[in-house]
């Protein structure tokens, strides 16, 4: 593995796992009223377009952090639609 490549497998885990609370702590408290949903659509579409650049350039590192923040992100969504009101 290429050192560059390394870096991506870093910051793409250290990104993802900073997200996790967040989406924890959603369902925990069973509250997103905090949560912005432009944010969230903004957010899970524009993950959508970094996964889909890292399938396009073969850069495992991109596919696989971005694909478990896609479904992180689509929690997040659905959280916000249900206990966001």
């Amino acid at each position: 593995m290429e050192w560059n490549e390394l870096l991506g497998f870093i910051g793409g885990a250290l990104t993802t796992m900073g997200f996790i609370p967040q989406v924890w702590r959603l369902f925990r408290l069973r509250s997103a009223h905090e949560i912005s949903l432009p944010f969230t659509i903004f957010f899970i579409v524009g993950i959508g377009f970094w996964l889909s650049y890292g399938i396009s350039k073969g850069l495992p590192s991109v596919i696989i952090w971005n694909a478990i923040t896609f479904a992180l992100g689509w929690a997040m969504l659905y959280a916000k639609l249900r206990y966001g009101r």
